[in-house]
């Protein structure tokens, strides 16, 4: 038996209404070649068991679960405590819908501002939103913002050191976004890419040079896609002295533990990718975005905000604040049509953070960073070459004649050893980006070298 909500009668009256003769009519617009062919081809339906079979049979054809993995360039594979998991599958948590209520959201609202308040510790910011979907989009949404703080200036300067997907969601938002200043006769929205130079980090004398009074911001990695920790402060004042913001990026949260703070070194919009504290890989999925800023640009700042206040009878409680009727009903008006909070995933990142605590979020990023040294020395014994001079957090770049055909000959050993860099960056096809973290071990790291031909 199907549930059909329209009867017969129903769907007559319907069509009746507008006009149409049968409900194929309704999809005219579309070939008739297209219509035809857009049909569901659907096997019937297994038994459980057999369904449970084959999804045993798929996971493991899955062999990046059990080979070792060193790819790191946005996702990272850290520890998550058991109590991550045990907190998020309450079901107060993963089935909570939007706080829209205050009254009867107070826990989910809780949660929500505990996750802003270690945002704002970890960015060194005034405030931090209610999480974006993921690094990227924050980076996306921050350039938004940025476009917004300076309506007249139509130019973006990104490091091309920055993460290159990230780069390219940059671009699609700029291409498909309705701007202050913009209409007809409008200049369209400027990007330019910034090189790297020979240390890796982005090239400050071209920055120097690039910027004008046209340019709202510029976008730099910290640490950039090639693991390397950029000069903050000082590209601060190159954009300060022209009048744009300096936005910082930051695709593994787990180097702020160590890091000054993007806030400390003068960024006016912080973002980052939190997958790093409480989530696992997933294959690239969900992750969390973190996204701060300064007090005095909080009304052009995307997302949903929560705030701490008091009742009428002197009790503590949190409600959403500055939430504009723009986000809902007049769509092209709203700093951002981002209106949810990936709160699950947020709510992770918080159990996550606080359970390791100030110390210990330190401690674990001095161990990643000692780690990856170590195995850049090694590469660096058996004839490898740490491409860049700047100094780098858990991942680097090692580069030797035949990279690419050694990366080969590692997976097919059951090793996956880093990303091979030819991909974005032409001029680094004999390199490989690698990551190390605390989840690789002794055994993992000898696998590694044995492959890569210690």
């Amino acid at each position: 038996m199907r549930f059909l909500p329209h009867t017969a009668d129903d769907v007559r009256a319907m069509l009746a209404a507008v006009g149409a003769a049968d409900v194929g009519a309704l999809f005219a617009d579309i070939p008739a070649a297209l219509r035809a062919s857009a049909t569901l081809n659907l096997a019937p339906g297994l038994p459980e068991v057999e369904v449970r079979g084959r999804l045993q049979a798929l996971a493991v054809q899955n062999t990046a679960a059990q080979q070792p993995c060193f790819i790191g360039a946005g996702a990272y594979p850290h520890f998550v405590p058991a109590v991550v998991d045990q907190i998020i599958q309450r079901a107060e948590f993963y089935s909570a819908y939007t706080p829209y209520q205050p009254e009867v959201s107070q826990g989910t609202l809780q949660a929500i501002f505990e996750f802003q308040s270690m945002v704002a510790l970890l960015l060194g910011m005034e405030v931090a939103n209610a999480s974006m979907y993921d690094g990227a989009s924050a980076t996306a949404e921050a350039v938004l913002m940025a476009l917004r703080m300076h309506p007249k200036r139509r130019r973006i300067i990104l490091s091309r050191a920055l993460h290159p997907q990230y780069r390219e969601v940059v671009r699609t938002y700029i291409a498909g976004a309705s701007l202050p200043g913009g209409g007809a006769g409008a200049s369209p929205i400027e990007l330019i890419e910034a090189p790297f130079t020979a240390a890796g980090g982005t090239d400050p004398v071209w920055v120097a040079q690039a910027i004008d009074d046209q340019t709202a911001a510029v976008v730099i990695g910290y640490p950039n896609f090639f693991g390397v920790i950029e000069d903050l402060k000082g590209f601060a004042a190159l954009a300060h002295a022209a009048g744009a913001a300096l936005i910082s990026v930051t695709t593994e949260a787990l180097a702020l533990g160590l890091l000054k703070s993007p806030g400390t070194h003068g960024a006016d919009i912080a973002v980052a990718e939190g997958q790093s504290l409480g989530i696992p890989m997933s294959y690239g999925g969900p992750g969390v975005g973190l996204f701060a800023t300064r007090n005095e640009s909080v009304r052009t700042m995307p997302g949903r905000l929560v705030g701490e206040a008091v009742d009428g009878a002197g009790r503590r409680g949190y409600v959403l604040t500055l939430a504009t009727r723009e986000q809902h009903i007049r769509r092209e008006k709203a700093t951002s049509n981002i209106c949810t909070n990936h709160g699950l995933m947020a709510l992770a990142f918080t159990v996550h953070v606080a359970t390791l605590g100030k110390a210990g979020i330190r401690k674990l990023a001095i161990a990643n960073t000692a780690a990856a040294h170590r195995v850049a020395a090694r590469l660096t014994r058996a004839g490898w070459r740490v491409q860049f001079t700047a100094p780098f957090f858990n991942e680097f770049v090692a580069t030797r004649q035949g990279a690419a055909a050694a990366w080969e000959n590692a997976r097919v050993a059951g090793v996956l050893a880093g990303v091979p860099l030819g991909r974005w960056y032409p001029e680094l096809a004999e390199s490989l980006l690698l990551c190390v973290t605390e989840m690789h071990d002794d055994a993992s790291v000898e696998r590694l070298m044995g492959s890569l031909g210690e």
